[in-house]
């Protein structure tokens, strides 16, 4: 099935250049909307082709997993944001450069049926961002949960929080134990906050069991190099393994997963785990829509690109972002850009204004930017920070962690909602309510109908099930 290719001119006028931004993260969408504010009317037409209508800011699904923001305000709608854009809810899952043209699968093929529709460009923007890098450890695909959409951090709350209420309603003491005990793999980032953040929840969250106490929960973070949290530099990252183990949370660094088949956490210093929580935050690989196109990669499979964003060696194609092995110009080795957040949002501007002087006939620029620093949050209050040259622990780099951040967010609507309930949440104690029934809103109602005889859904573990 093609796409309709008119372009709506009328008869006489030079047709618009059709940009096609595949990805709607914090490439696709910064370079979508820098591209609608500077654009001249009718020179170019921009469609946005994403797996959801919304972008994630990934920054602050820690928070969100611990209940400090509502997870509606993580996202930012992209229809909203980008009115004057097309956008696509579908996934790309081929691309022909040559031709000009991109597979796209949407809710309606896989309804349908058949192959997909052909969307034509002219400009090409390759911003789908990475997936989950999973390994093959066995039990891994089975039982474990991952920390990269919202989606993911709102689940992994619920389940905390249901996995105290089996503890604190089972006279069996190896579920009992194997329901209070977390295990996260993966030291960056990811895992660090997710456990500092989630954590701290759950230690406010048993005041309120009669049985569970805060020293009966086991947490264990899993870390295969020699050090946690490296963008904050050596200094910060042995403070951040003396804080979470004051904690009582249990660091095994220079340490693998082997195995979490039949619910137990084998690792590879011998200790076994038996859990019905494993967080797999162990890095994060390219998106495969990469390897089903004709444009070069390097040996990681990211987009070999130019200090000026464009895919080396081709032209009308651009990255930036995860998808892209872009120069770091700012380092003496020339080595690539770190793929994160920082990088990213300064390549969207860049990019998006590369592309229009390429459609005017004008000099493009080079991308550089001296990493700043990098902010992380342990939980309420507790974090580490190092911003400019300068180290921070404790409050003020936990202030600092949300005054970037929040100084971040796209769109001064999301960032005074975000404000307003971290204010709220200040004044308030912690909501600790599991609603994980919302992910199967149908069970009550088959139930009701005859066609379930548990309040159980299909395939989820029962409450006193190991």
């Amino acid at each position: 099935m093609k796409a309709a290719n008119a372009r709506g001119q009328t008869p006489g006028t030079p047709p618009r250049t059709r940009i096609l931004v595949v990805g709607g993260g914090y490439v696709g969408m910064y370079t979508a909307l820098r591209l609608q504010q500077k654009l001249r009317a009718g020179e170019a037409e921009v469609t946005v082709v994403t797996p959801e209508p919304y972008m994630t800011y990934q920054p602050f699904l820690p928070e969100a997993a611990a209940g400090s923001i509502s997870p509606r305000h993580v996202v930012v709608p992209l229809r909203r944001v980008l009115k004057k854009c097309r956008i696509v809810i579908g996934e790309a899952t081929g691309i022909d450069h040559a031709k000009r043209t991109a597979t796209v699968t949407t809710l309606a093929t896989d309804e349908a049926g058949g192959a997909g529709m052909e969307v034509e460009y002219d400009e090409l923007v390759l911003a789908p961002g990475s997936v989950s890098r999973v390994l093959p450890v066995p039990g891994l695909a089975d039982y474990a949960i991952g920390f990269k959409t919202v989606q993911e951090a709102i689940g992994l709350r619920n389940h905390v929080i249901e996995q105290m209420d089996i503890a604190s309603s089972t006279r069996d003491p190896a579920i009992r134990d194997a329901a209070l005990t977390f295990v996260f793999v993966g030291g960056g980032y990811a895992g660090v906050e997710a456990l500092g953040e989630l954590e701290d929840m759950a230690r406010f969250a048993a005041r309120y069991y009669h049985n569970i106490k805060a020293e009966d929960m086991k947490w264990v973070l899993v870390e295969a190099s020699d050090h946690i949290l490296p963008e904050v530099g050596p200094e910060l990252g042995k403070y951040t393994v003396s804080e979470l183990r004051r904690r009582n949370i249990d660091v095994r660094l220079e340490t693998r997963l082997d195995s979490c088949e039949n619910r137990v956490a084998v690792l590879s210093d011998g200790a076994r785990f038996p859990t019905r929580t494993v967080v797999w935050t162990a890095g994060v690989k390219p998106h495969p829509v990469l390897a089903a196109t004709d444009l070069p990669r390097n040996e990681r499979g990211r987009l070999v690109c130019t200090p000026r964003l464009t895919v080396d060696g081709v032209e009308h194609a651009w990255s930036a972002g995860d998808a892209a092995a872009v120069p770091d110009l700012t380092a003496d080795d020339r080595r690539e850009c770190a793929p994160n957040a920082q990088h990213a949002l300064r390549q969207a501007r860049v990019l998006a204004d590369n592309l229009i002087a390429s459609l005017r006939g004008e000099p493009l620029q080079d991308y550089t930017h001296k990493y700043a620093g990098s902010v992380a949050s342990l939980g309420l209050h507790k974090g580490v920070a190092h911003v400019y040259g300068r180290k921070l622990k404790r409050y003020p780099a936990w202030l600092m962690h949300r005054v970037y951040h929040l100084s971040r967010v796209p769109t001064f609507n999301r960032k005074m909602r975000v404000l307003a309930e971290w204010t709220l949440s200040g004044l308030f104690t912690r909501e600790i309510v599991s609603l994980g029934s919302l992910e199967h809103p149908r069970a009550e109602f088959e139930l009701a109908a005859g066609l379930r005889h548990s309040p159980h859904p299909p395939h989820a573990p029962k409450k006193d099930e190991d």
